[in-house]
């Protein structure tokens, strides 16, 4: 998982920037992670997707 320090000083046109690049890479985090997700989880048999509650079904829902 992803780790972002938001921290920011105050004002200005910089701070603007500031949280729209911060937003990007959330935004990209947030994508990678599912994309992780969606692959592990379609590496595993439907068995074993059985085993832990779940459908090939499933998959696209929980990592979306």
């Amino acid at each position: 998982m992803a780790v972002i320090d938001t921290t920011t000083v105050a004002g200005g046109k910089g701070n603007i920037l500031s949280r729209w690049v911060q937003n990007i890479i959330a935004q990209y985090a947030a994508w990678n992670d599912a994309r992780i997700t969606r692959n592990a989880l379609s590496r595993l048999s439907d068995r074993e997707l059985e085993d832990i509650g779940l459908s090939r079904s499933d998959i696209d829902t929980i990592a979306g």
